[in-house]
């Protein structure tokens, strides 16, 4: 009996270990980038689309390759990957590491009218393909035009550079592609075009490029790049100390001079307080300044989602910089939801709050506000270009499992934390604390120049922020909508953290202006102040649009401008929030020290 229980126990003890050692050889390659010398190798195909626009992208089944066999490795895509349009698929060659294979054939095609018609679309369009080995991307294109013929490439000779045991770098040779001429079918030559013979060949070359630097080649940091970004700082620097200097000579002498008092020109010290008596300009609005702003509800929302954007901005942008994840834009979309979702409760702890110290009583509606507006007008945009490009049959329309589960994460998580802050925030920092009473009444705002009105302040208040990060911004839609990765996160930091302060700046600026010429509407003005640069980033995406991209049609037009009002709406909330915090600040500063008859 012993004996037996013993043998039992050895043989669990060997399924164990041999389960073990399954594991790790599954995750012995792609996982952490490890491979044995003959180990398989795989080669997985993405997507296809027109080289002028990234953006644009297909299944690549959609041309009829040989290279979508499929065998017993399936990737299963993240949720980042799949809300970006990926779809990888295993093309099923033999690859083995350091194993080179001469040329061998892949499959015999003989082409329909169809497809002939289909390669030669793609060959006048310069469509291109995109596949991945060992997360390396590698980039082919589908034929060449000569003497206005179209020509498709059938050998695919693939060289691999390994360092050790690691794939370092992974490209076609692009002078062994071997054009086969492509000849339209007609009704009365359906026989007039052969059979296709796709092939491929592997090489494996060793290098001393380290496994740490093998994505340098990607990022395309020249040396003209990191002078034009550093003069991007400087000037964002420069402005921002200019500004800041205006608005501490400015602010400081006109509040001296209007809060001192007798016993203060003797001493010389500055202290806000004064008698209301010879009131003009901003004093006299002093029974207005903390009046319930219009459409509190909306304006709370705003502030909640912008302080959990901005947060957001921050934790996503070290994060990237800490775990250098340049080219992995799946992941990094994947941990923005993430962390907006966790994130949540900030937001309608500070939606509640702000809602509550302005005497707003509908709390339920503002939670439901604050829960559901950023969401559901990002969602709406979201499926608008969905359905194009379901009709264009994208590989950029969003699964449906996917969107079951963003609204999963929306429901079970984004919508429970919003409810907990707004109550916390309600019950535990929504008393008004205001320096200043209400009156019943408001007092009529007079007639003034066109150039202190809100709308001008407005206008003319982007206009510093967006002129320090223009260059910024350049490369940002460069890499975005082009073929350039964006890798200097530690220069974004610092281009948003000037961008920050010179918006804070104006924000305070165009208040003070605002209430000199005895207007109380500073709330909303302060946030529009603030949220004015993103006004000329639309008018520079147009630009942008027009000048430097090559698109064209319904889906691309939808997708550039849906995604580009998605990212404005985002900045709107971030900058909008950060310019009604400054003037808050501001606002409450002078009138808090400043005493009441």
């Amino acid at each position: 009996m012993y004996k037996n229980n013993r043998f039992h126990f050895n043989l669990k003890s060997i399924y164990f270990l041999i389960f073990i050692n399954s594991i790790l050889k599954v995750l012995a390659n792609e996982k952490n980038h490890k491979y044995e010398d003959g180990e398989k190798v795989i080669l997985w195909a993405n997507t296809v689309g027109p080289y002028d626009n990234r953006q644009e992208t297909y299944e690549f089944d959609k041309l009829p390759f040989c290279l979508s066999q499929k065998d017993d490795v399936e990737h299963r895509e993240t949720l980042g990957e799949a809300l970006l349009g990926y779809d990888y698929m295993n093309t099923g060659l033999d690859i083995k590491f350091k194993t080179n294979k001469e040329k061998e054939g892949i499959c015999t095609k003989s082409l329909s009218r169809f497809e002939i018609e289909k390669f030669i679309y793609a060959v006048e369009n310069n469509y291109w393909f995109e596949m991945y080995m060992d997360d390396l991307p590698v980039h082919g294109l589908v034929g060449e035009i000569k003497d206005n013929e179209a020509y498709l490439y059938t050998h695919y000779e693939i060289l691999v550079k390994y360092n050790e045991n690691r794939i370092i770098q992974v490209d076609f040779d692009s002078d062994k592609r071997e054009p086969v001429k492509l000849i339209r079918r007609t009704s009365n030559s359906e026989s007039s075009m052969p059979d296709i013979q796709f092939t491929y060949a592997v090489k494996w070359e060793k290098t001393d490029i380290t496994f740490r630097d093998r994505f340098d080649r990607y990022l395309d940091s020249s040396a003209l790049e990191i002078k034009i970004h550093t003069l991007a700082v400087i000037n964002s620097f420069i402005i921002a100390f200019l500004l800041i200097a205006v608005v501490i000579t400015i602010l400081y002498k006109t509040l001296r001079t209007d809060t001192k008092t007798n016993d203060e020109l003797e001493t010389g010290l500055l202290e806000f307080d004064t008698d209301f008596g010879d009131d003009y300009g901003w004093k006299l609005v002093h029974g207005d300044i903390f009046r319930r702003p219009p459409h509190c509800a909306i304006l709370s929302t705003l502030l909640g989602s912008g302080i959990q954007l901005i947060i957001l901005a921050f934790i996503v942008i070290v994060y990237t910089m800490l775990r250098d994840l340049y080219l992995e834009q799946a992941t990094i979309l994947s941990a923005t939801i993430f962390i907006y979702a966790i994130t949540s409760m900030i937001g309608g702890y500070y939606s509640g709050s702000f809602f509550a110290q302005y005497g707003g009583r509908s709390w339920i509606k503002n939670m439901f506000l604050t829960a559901c507006l950023f969401p559901c007008t990002i969602g709406g945009i979201t499926l608008l270009i969905n359905f194009i490009a379901i009709y264009y049959q994208s590989s950029r329309a969003i699964p449906f499992g996917s969107m079951l589960t963003i609204f999963a994460i929306w429901l079970f998580i984004i919508f429970p934390l919003t409810l907990f802050g707004s109550i916390i925030g309600r019950n535990f920092a929504g008393n008004p604390n205001n320096p200043c009473r209400v009156n019943l009444i408001p007092r009529p705002i007079p007639e003034k120049p066109f150039y202190n009105r809100p709308p001008a302040l407005i206008l003319l208040s982007g206009i510093l922020p967006f002129a320090s990060i223009l260059i910024e911004v350049f490369f940002l839609y460069s890499s975005f909508w082009a073929y350039k990765i964006y890798s200097v996160y530690g220069i974004m930091l610092i281009i948003l953290a000037v961008l920050a302060v010179l918006t804070a700046c104006v924000s305070i600026i165009s208040t003070f202006i605002l209430l000199n010429a005895e207007d109380h509407r500073w709330p909303w003005t302060s946030f529009f102040c603030g949220a004015s640069t993103v006004i000329y980033i639309f008018l520079f995406s147009i630009y942008y649009f027009f000048k430097k991209t090559k698109m064209h049609g319904l889906f691309q037009i939808v997708f550039y401008f849906g995604n580009t009002g998605i990212i404005c709406l985002i900045l709107t909330s971030i900058l909008g929030t950060i310019g009604y915090t400054a003037s808050n600040w501001f606002v409450r500063r002078i009138y808090t020290n400043v005493k009441i008859d």
